[in-house]
């Protein structure tokens, strides 16, 4: 969500600050604006909608002259609805800010800023920081910023201009993700280093209180009482090609297309003489000997890759494992205490309920692992240990290749647990293992023909509303399933455990309502395939994913995606193949903003 970025050096700074924009369009946003020094005053052009509607055309007609100094943002509406006014960057000419985050004490802030007879245009909480920030202003900003700092409550991560102090930005977070770009004699802020990739790969990462001030003469770093600290410089692994879309007509497709490598890239650092081996992070064999209970914690897909895990451990662990949906973990006072393990998942490492959830955990006493794709983020920097999946930039909103790796990691943390509790022996954790690290070229023969795939969405895009059913392993890979369809394609859809049909879910069905069936356990084929007949009966358009080898007829199944030969346990990871891409071709059909689904954001980074 919201985007951040700034830009101090020599170069003309505008087409910057809107290339770096455009980086940040994945996170989703419904405004975009920059502030700029011009002369011997702050010119601020922002607008409603998307960058080359809003910002841009207003760019056209409003000439800005050779500034090398801005901010920008781009805004996901919580407080006032999306509209120019609400649009940042916000200030009042001496001050300018854009703010990622929430204020969660703006009222209070307005109310005593409004006596001291203040006006406020915008519906936001962040026009109380940049009016605080004014109030508090004598000439010396750093002393306005700490002032103002400790009248605000929340999470949040700033960007501020000085009118006076030309040439100089101000850096400031809290909870919300900020980093600061080095270059050659230029410096950046951003929200996520993706925006500053083709400039430079150099960046410190922000922590909680701390402030970072930039300009012509390079980075300064203080904590919230002005004493100067020293910073790690960080390395981006990844280049701006990894960014782009390689010549696939959407992120989507590209990174669906990158699941082969992105799984071998989270595989191989782990396994080490045919075993799992999580050293690197000090997750020891001894530790998962010891542990009372393991807990999952995520919010969307990374709450789906943990129903996988938990499905995976139980089995052949035998240990239990409690998958919590991350914003509900913290208010339900969970029985979480020293002895435990707290498995935290996030893509971006800065999911706000996800952070939270993990703070309660290390509160508590739990060990807390971070399973994360992005190094350096919150999630990382706060947890005991972090397992990184190494699945380079995920820039579409729908995440494809980031549950995939979550999964792959899931499998091999099963095979951990099971073998060091003695429930597997070395031999069948090799054969396990192997068996794991096959799967990127299974997944690969998924992608080698999207016929079946496109012809399926042919089928059911036009539909309202659908269903998505599956037992075990299969229940959880429909969940992922029906949400990466509703997600991007705006449908309906539901999963539902194949054997709670009967219990109510069966009531939906009418004549043409489309039913997502997902097969891949042997065990539990033939009781599977009772519920599709059941569906079949009351005229449901039945869509069967198994193997190729399974003999389906029209009783059944109206169509059939096959899938390649495996294992029944990884299945599941090969055939999410099978979802992504129908749910991908089913949106492109509709003819729907695939990278950039309406009303969500990549990265949420408030409750």
């Amino acid at each position: 969500m919201c985007g951040i970025v700034g830009f101090v050096g020599k170069q003309a700074c505008t087409s910057i600050l809107v290339n770096a924009l455009r980086k940040l369009e994945y996170r989703g946003y419904d405004s975009a604006g920059i502030a700029i020094f011009e002369g011997e005053r702050i010119k601020t052009v922002k607008a409603q909608g998307k960058i080359s509607e809003g910002l841009e055309a207003k760019l056209k007609t409003e000439p800005i002259f050779h500034a090398t100094c801005g901010i920008g943002h781009t805004r996901w509406a919580t407080h006032g609805e999306p509209s120019d006014v609400n649009s940042h960057p916000i200030g009042n000419g001496r001050v300018s800010i854009v703010h990622n985050g929430i204020i969660e004490n703006y009222r209070e802030i307005k109310a005593f800023l409004t006596s001291k007879g203040y006006g406020f245009e915008s519906e936001t909480d962040t026009e109380t920081v940049a009016k605080l920030l004014d109030y508090y202003y004598e000439g010396d900003p750093m002393e306005a910023i700490e002032k103002a700092l400790e009248d605000i409550q929340g999470a949040y991560a700033l960007g501020i201009i000085f009118r006076e102090h030309k040439n100089k930005i101000y850096a400031v977070r809290k909870d919300s993700p900020l980093i600061v770009g080095k270059g050659d004699g230029e410096s950046y802020i951003a929200s996520d280093v993706t925006a500053i990739l083709e400039h430079t790969r150099e960046y410190y990462c922000l922590e909680r209180g701390e402030i970072a001030v930039l300009d012509e003469r390079g980075i300064h770093f203080t904590d919230m009482h002005g004493e100067p600290i020293e910073k790690e410089l960080q390395t981006a692994t990844w280049d701006v090609e990894s960014a782009q879309k390689g010549g696939y007509e959407h992120f989507m497709l590209k990174e669906i297309h990158e699941q082969p490598e992105a799984v071998k890239n989270t595989l191989s650092p782990r396994v080490k003489d045919g075993l799992p081996d999580f050293s690197e992070c000090g997750l020891t064999a001894e530790k998962l000997r010891e542990y009372k209970h393991i807990f999952i914690v995520g919010c969307g897909s990374a709450m789906h890759s943990g129903m996988v895990g938990k499905y995976l451990i139980e089995d052949l662990a035998r240990t239990p494992v409690i998958v919590d949906i991350a914003s509900e973990f913290r208010y339900r006072n969970p029985l979480v205490s020293s002895g435990d393990l707290v498995v935290i998942v996030s893509q971006s490492g800065e999911t706000a309920d996800t952070l939270e959830a993990l703070k309660l955990s290390k509160a508590k006493g739990a060990d807390t692992l971070a399973v994360v794709n992005v190094v350096g983020s919150s999630i990382a920097r706060e947890a005991d240990m972090v397992i990184y999946t190494n699945a380079g930039p995920e820039i579409s909103v729908c995440s494809t290749k980031a549950y995939a790796v979550q999964v792959a990691f899931m499998y091999l943390l099963a095979f951990e647990v099971a073998y060091s509790r003695g429930k597997i022996d070395e031999e069948e954790c090799k054969r396990l293992t192997a068996g794991l690290l096959a799967v990127p070229e299974k997944i690969q023969m998924c992608l080698d023909d999207m016929s079946g795939y496109q012809f399926v969405a042919s089928k059911i895009f036009n539909a309202d509303s659908l269903l998505y059913i599956g037992r075990g392993l299969d229940n959880a890979l429909s969940m992922e399933g029906s949400l990466k369809l509703k997600e991007i394609s705006y449908i309906h859809s539901e999963a539902y455990a194949a054997g709670e049909l009967k219990h109510g879910t069966i009531s939906l069905i009418e004549d043409g309502t489309p039913v997502i069936v997902a097969a891949t356990q042997s065990a539990l084929f033939e009781k599977t395939l009772s519920n599709v007949r059941s569906v079949k009966s009351r005229g449901a358009k039945v869509v069967m994913i198994c193997r190729e080898s399974e003999a389906i007829d029209a009783n059944c199944a109206d169509y059939k995606v096959g899938l390649p030969d495996a294992e029944d346990l990884f299945l599941p990871l090969i055939s999410v193949v099978a979802m992504q891409l129908i749910a991908y071709y089913t949106a492109v059909q509709r003819g729907c903003d695939v990278d950039k689904p309406r009303n969500l954001a990549k990265s949420v980074t408030v409750e």
